[in-house]
């Protein structure tokens, strides 16, 4: 049997390729820590070293890392596929099953900002569809805390906020 390290690598691939879409760091570490797999640490560790590797590439907005699978990470999944156990793909499986629904919304809308040239701050807002953008918005607000709030509410009010749009645009 291969090291637990290992293993939790090829996990990490396999939960990456399976779900389809990228996965947020607090979902993967989640997945390790509510099963008593190993540690925060070593799932940050793990996640590192296959980025490093050139295996999975992260994306990162204010709340949180989202990382996707890479064609070299699949390749190495394909080689490497019967180091994990048949437990551990089982869970991985009930875990994306369980949580699809959950998984697909937190990666269909998006929000982060950023500090421009000048005293505003960029929100910018998103709403995909797999992988096409629905809408994809950016906003002039004048303060970090502004900027938060609008992103904090996006997430709460996003298919009000493009209804509304559609609405008023469609007249």
């Amino acid at each position: 049997m291969a090291e637990p390290f290992t293993i939790y690598k090829v996990a990490i691939l396999y939960m990456l390729d399976r779900s389809g879409f990228p996965l947020t760091n607090m979902k993967i570490s989640s997945f390790f820590l509510e099963r008593d797999y190993t540690d925060y640490f070593r799932v940050q560790e793990a996640l590192g070293g296959l980025e490093d590797a050139g295996l999975i590439r992260s994306a990162f907005t204010r709340s949180n890392a989202q990382y996707s699978i890479t064609d070299e990470g699949r390749a190495t999944l394909d080689l490497q596929m019967d180091k994990m156990t048949a437990g551990i793909a089982e869970d991985v499986r009930k875990f994306l099953s369980d949580n699809e629904a959950a998984l697909r919304q937190e990666n269909s809308m998006r929000a982060d900002y950023y500090k421009t040239t000048g005293p505003d701050y960029a929100v910018r807002l998103q709403l995909l569809s797999g992988k096409k953008r629905e809408l994809d918005l950016t906003l002039l607000v004048r303060s970090k805390k502004q900027a938060e709030a609008v992103c904090a509410n996006w997430k709460n009010q996003n298919e009000e906020v493009y209804m509304y749009l559609m609405d008023i645009l469609l007249k």
